[in-house]
């Protein structure tokens, strides 16, 4: 990767609704425009987003989205209200930060979560993409998240038995995503948090499926937990606030567009068919499969990253 690098510019961007998005600029600034989309949702994004890009070629845009990182108010506090945190409103902050920054087209890189932002925000806006480069790729449908609070527990049946135990026992045949959004609501701050437990180490064990997995330590910080846990659960228990099927159904919208779409083989808890069937009816997009990776960056996905973005960069 690229070396640190620091801010040369940064802010907090009022956006409505009470919510105030935290942003930062680094590398050249008169480099080509790119923004970062993290992950979560309710991740942040972390100084290592910004190595990916070469300083001296890149304009590099990070911010954190709404109730997350250093964007206020932060939804770890249970009474932060949650309905003014949507794929449109995040979507409609990206576009209100480039026009403040004066922007015109910027290369959008996300992965996870920010994958389905990312694909989100250039379908609703595709003469403001310039390309598009997306890890560990997902759409959040209600399949994907289905898939994830259930069908996984057959690669982790105790730890996913000790996950369905987590809510009561009337609710262990439903929306798991939704059961824990209503613990993670409950008056009792001590029910809040064994939620957030809960959740988070299930989490933390989907993932699990490459050699040398370590846990997050993020996941050790209570506000953290809490504030992952409430995001998450808000977001999969909607299956991101689109219509079930759009990202994939509406890919060709994307045409035009360049993109590389870097996956992981044994990232099963997202599985590569998503990334596969986009790539199929966006004929700009290339995937690139990485044989040995799982989800997120390592065991070579970074790497497949950092190429694209050079070659982006002209």
């Amino acid at each position: 990767m690229y070396p640190a690098v620091e801010p040369y510019a940064h802010g907090l961007l009022d956006v409505g609704d009470g919510q105030l998005v935290y942003w930062e600029t680094c590398g050249n600034p008169d480099g080509k425009p790119a923004v970062v989309l993290h992950g979560g949702p309710g991740s942040g994004a972390t100084a290592g987003w910004r190595r990916y890009f070469d300083p001296d070629r890149y304009r590099v845009v990070l911010f954190d989205q709404r109730g997350c990182g250093r964007s206020r108010p932060h939804a770890a506090d249970p009474a932060v209200d949650l309905s003014v945190n949507t794929t449109a409103h995040l979507v409609a902050d990206i576009e209100r930060l480039r026009t403040h920054l004066g922007v015109d087209r910027w290369l959008v890189l996300g992965a996870s979560w920010g994958s389905t932002l990312g694909l989100a925000y250039a379908q609703r806006h595709p003469d403001r993409v310039s390309e598009l480069v997306l890890f560990s790729v997902v759409t959040t449908s209600r399949r994907e998240v289905t898939w994830i609070t259930r069908d996984m527990g057959r690669l982790f049946p105790a730890e996913w038995a000790r996950f369905r135990d987590g809510v009561p026992p009337d609710e262990r045949d439903g929306d798991l995503a939704d059961a824990y959004a209503r613990l993670l609501a409950d008056p009792d701050p001590a029910v809040r948090e064994r939620a957030a437990r809960d959740w988070c180490a299930w989490d933390d064990t989907h993932v699990r499926t490459v050699p040398g997995w370590r846990p997050d330590p993020r996941f050790d910080d209570p506000e953290f937990r809490m504030l992952s846990a409430r995001l998450v659960t808000h977001y999969w228990r909607h299956a991101a606030f689109l219509p079930d099927g759009q990202l994939l159904r509406e890919a060709g919208r994307l045409a035009g567009i360049p993109g590389v779409l870097v996956h992981g083989r044994l990232d099963v808890s997202s599985p590569a068919d998503i990334p596969w069937q986009l790539a199929r009816s966006w004929p700009d997009a290339r995937l690139d499969l990485v044989e040995s990776a799982g989800h997120g960056a390592r065991h070579g996905i970074g790497d497949r990253v950092l190429a694209a973005l050079d070659d982006f960069a002209g």
